[in-house]
């Protein structure tokens, strides 16, 4: 037994000494490698790092029933010689002012070309009124990366000068559930700090790869929009303004979901868990647990959770109006339906504060306040604020009330709201009070609203 120990230690002995030289020969004794790598980071941070932007947004918070002004900022990266430039919708999300400070220190404002709440991404123009001369600007990769690609995150974090982190790409198809419908995400271990969001994350070739939209301060992972799929959606923000999803109403779930541990004993197509309100999917008569196997005779591939952006993405890019065929699997029996998707359109309704009234209202938007929009199923508006100290909490008015009436006029869309209000104001001081009619929780209520009080005033 101790010769077998003896032998055995020798034997790792000797394995690890290997190890060791080949170690050495790979990183240590070429003196090219390391000096060849430097040149590899300094050149692909040198075609990039001109065209790195620091954006700075001044930006409307209606969050307090106020309309309070937040100054904050973020990055973005130039991508055509003219001055266009991507950075994240969340970035430049309610923006009043943006202006942008370049690499050489020249600065400009900045208008919204197009942006996606979705995919996370704005396209964003600067005003350089008659300037002609080229700036630099950055190429978007069309490649996709690989796991232990080392990249470079660039931007201008804490609102101070450029910098660029390192590491490498630690997962290529990282899936964020309830963040980006339509694509999975890279991960990397490149740290993205506060004021990051929107820059690039750059290959060793001096590439875009992707948009840097998520940091993590535990365990120092971020992730990024992967290039290809904003190249796909870049086209259709320049020219309408947002993405242009077709919009279905399907909500899917894979067959494989360890998590829940929920497991299908099909082996292909994916489950609809689901369909929205009032969609095309179900008026067609989709209903839950329907099994699509086929899309207009292409098979459906919805195993895992990581496979469904790319699904959403498929019939997102179909054309409006056009019936596309789905091969649906019913408890055994095979279905066909052909649907013609809608536009998807906005996924956030309008917003406005309704100062001497004391709270802000919105609209209902069917993917963003889907249970509202149960009981609005035709539109109308809800209370998305109230002022702490306004006459809205003095008449007891709460948060996510639905606005049905005001004096028994019907009111569905933040323009009729407005009229409503400015017609309010007109009418002081010899009208100082309106009836509400409220949805609220399902039951519908009268509130008597008294704005005698200018309580914005009496801030100042």
């Amino acid at each position: 037994m101790q010769t077998i120990r003896n032998q055995l230690a020798r034997t790792l002995a000797v394995a690890a000494a290997a190890s060791s030289l080949v170690l050495l020969a790979g990183c240590v004794t070429s003196a090219d490698t390391p000096h060849d790598f430097r040149k590899t980071i300094a050149s692909a941070k040198e075609s990039v790092f001109p065209a790195l932007v620091y954006v700075r947004v001044v930006s409307s918070d209606l969050d307090s029933g106020k309309n309070d002004k937040v100054v904050s900022s973020g990055s973005g990266v130039v991508i055509t010689p003219d001055g266009e430039l991507l950075t994240n919708h969340h970035v430049i999300d309610k923006a009043t002012e943006i202006r942008c400070l370049l690499a050489d220190g020249s600065s400009y404002e900045a208008e919204v070309v197009g942006d996606d709440k979705d995919l996370d991404i704005a396209v964003l123009r600067l005003r350089r009124g008659d300037a002609t001369a080229a700036l630099p600007y950055a190429v978007l990769s069309t490649n996709t990366v690989s796991i232990g690609d080392v990249v470079l995150a660039m931007g201008a974090p804490w609102g101070l000068a450029r910098s660029v982190s390192m590491g490498i790409i630690s997962c290529t198809d990282r899936y964020l559930e309830g963040c980006g419908q339509y694509t999975l995400w890279y991960q990397t271990d490149a740290a993205i700090s506060p004021g990051n969001s929107g820059g690039p994350l750059v290959d060793t070739e001096g590439r875009v790869v992707g948009i840097n939209a998520r940091g993590v301060t535990l365990g120092a992972q971020a992730f990024t929009i992967p290039s290809p799929i904003i190249l796909e959606v870049l086209p259709n923000l320049r020219k309408y303004g947002n993405a242009h999803w077709s919009w279905f109403g399907f909500r899917f779930q894979p067959l494989h979901d360890f998590d829940r541990n929920i497991r299908f004993a099909a082996t292909n197509g994916v489950i609809v868990s689901g369909t929205d309100p009032a969609s095309p999917a179900r008026e067609a008569g989709v209903k839950p647990n329907d099994r699509v196997v086929a899309i207009d005779g292409m098979a459906v591939d919805g195993g895992s959770w990581e496979s469904l952006p790319a699904i959403e993405r498929e019939l997102g890019r179909r054309p409006v109006g056009t019936k596309v065929r789905f091969e649906v699997d019913r408890a055994g029996r095979t279905l066909t339906f052909e649907i013609a998707p809608r536009e998807k359109g906005a996924v956030e309704g309008e917003e406005k504060v309704f100062p001497r009234w004391g709270f802000t209202a919105k609209e209902i938007n069917a993917f963003a306040n889907p249970e509202l929009a149960f009981f609005a199923k035709n539109g109308g508006v809800f209370v998305s604020a109230v002022a702490w100290d306004g006459n809205a909490e003095r008449a007891k008015l709460k948060e996510r009330d639905i606005i049905v009436s005001i004096d028994g006029k019907g009111v569905k869309t933040i323009s009729e709201l407005d009229a409503v209000y400015e017609a309010a104001l007109k009418g002081l001081p010899s009208k100082t009070q309106m009836s509400l009619g409220v949805m609220r929780g399902g039951r519908r209520i009268e509130i008597v609203l008294n704005y005698t009080e200018d309580t914005e005033k009496e801030s100042l």
